[in-house]
């Protein structure tokens, strides 16, 4: 009773409209009223679950990369990639792509992956031919590189699930290859599409412009080595290396490419603390959910259910994908780290996968769901940015939904993706 009550309440404040993070707060408050616990007890284990020194790095993070966009960064990002892939057969679509790759491993956000991106080609395709359709799918499938190459505050966010006994550096180091590899298969996809369309090649500027551009986007690139090598080298701890991101991106735009104004910089500051904040709230109130949770043993009822139906590691891991599939239609990314996390992880790791793996194969697979109906936030953004419906993008989005697909399958059942650098250099 006590579990139908949190999962009732729950689902029930999410269908209504309730924020998923106030939702999850309720529904413990209510199942631990019904168990006679001490209602202090909710307000303990949310303390508890933001009480974690692992999560200061999540601000900086996500200041270094509003600073990023809106210190005209993306802009640099931009031509380097126009110059680099612009000449092949659909040409913008690559340009789009790539450059996804490169601000997304700087941002680490898909949100604002999308929003400077975005802005700058959506309308720069619709003029040179493509139709709005497709432009958008490309923009929003490869908003979520961000989430999978380092660094991703998503990633903190899943160590602090897991437990804390996973390394961040490693999980950066883990992302690294996978997250390559979708950004290509999303590539292949464009580049067939675009032949169907005949869409156009942008001309060959010349090694001289490549680099040209490549020295004016290399100081913005070195805000992500400043992170993620820090890290790795072990001279910062993953909080400082993010203050040092944060530190160098403010100093770079404001002082090198004297982009960043004071209004720049006040609405970077406002938007990183308005998500830091909800972040935040959300990890406290998943706290007090994940502690019911276990109480109730979900996680070993649910592990006992998928071996009843299969013993078959191929299939148990298909089906803990399709349920994080489905989840993540509905659902915000985050939420479903900090509540599937304990659930899924002690299976995957009952079948001999690694943390690390089931971590990236996890962020592949909830970074799916924000492209995708009724709750996807990267789709309606983009719809947002392209002024296009989302019911027009759905009709051609499938083939960018396949190339996903096929990466998330081979971080499924090939570990040595997302597993040989952080063998290798992880130590």
């Amino acid at each position: 009773m006590g579990l139908g009550i949190l999962l009732g309440i729950f689902f029930g404040s999410v269908v209504i409209g309730v924020p998923v993070a106030f939702a999850m707060g309720i529904a413990a408050a209510s199942a631990m009223w019904f168990e006679g616990f001490p209602l202090l007890l909710t307000f303990q284990r949310t303390m508890a679950g933001i009480n974690v020194f692992a999560l200061l790095a999540i601000p900086f993070f996500v200041f270094a990369g509003e600073i990023m966009l809106h210190g005209g960064i993306a802009i640099r990002l931009v031509k380097f990639a126009s110059t680099l892939v612009g000449h092949i057969r659909g040409g913008l679509a690559t340009v789009n792509i790539l450059s996804s790759m490169l601000f997304g491993g700087i941002s680490g956000s898909a949100i604002a992956d999308i929003s400077a991106l975005g802005s700058i080609l959506i309308p720069v395709m619709k003029q040179r031919g493509y139709h709005a359709d497709y432009a958008v799918n490309v923009t929003v499938t490869s908003s979520i590189a961000g989430i999978v190459i380092p660094p991703s505050h998503n990633m903190i966010i899943y160590a602090v699930a897991a437990g804390g006994g996973i390394s961040v550096s490693k999980l950066f180091l883990a992302g690294v290859v996978p997250g390559v590899m979708m950004c290509l298969c999303l590539a292949v996809a464009a580049y067939f599409i675009a032949i169907k369309r005949k869409y156009p090649a942008e001309p060959f500027p010349g090694w001289g412009e490549v680099a040209r551009t490549g020295a004016t986007a290399v100081p913005g690139l070195i805000t992500a080595v400043i992170i993620v090598g820090g890290v790795l080298s072990g001279i910062f701890t993953v909080t400082e290396s993010g203050a040092f991101g944060a530190i160098y991106a403010v100093v770079l735009t404001a002082f090198f490419y004297r982009t960043l104004g004071w209004k720049e910089f006040t609405t970077a500051l406002t938007s990183a603390v308005r998500t830091t904040a909800m972040v935040m709230i959300l990890i406290g109130f998943a706290g007090a959910f994940a502690y019911l949770l276990v109480i109730y043993q979900v996680p070993d009822k649910l592990s006992n259910l998928l071996v009843s139906i299969s013993s078959n590691k191929i299939m148990i891991l298909l089906m803990i994908n399709m349920m994080l599939l489905v989840l993540g239609m509905i659902m915000d990314m985050a939420a479903l780290i900090l509540i599937c996390t304990p659930i899924f992880l002690p299976i995957a790791k009952d079948l001999g996968m690694d943390p690390i793996q089931f971590g990236i194969m996890m962020l592949v697979n909830l970074g799916l769901g924000l492209c995708t109906p009724p709750v996807g936030t990267c789709l309606f953004t983009g719809c947002a940015v392209g002024k296009i419906r989302i019911e027009d993008t759905l009709k051609s989005i499938l083939p960018f939904y396949l190339a996903i697909l096929v990466a998330l399958i081979l971080v499924t059942y090939v570990p040595a993706i997302s597993m040989t650098l952080p063998s290798v250099l992880g130590g």
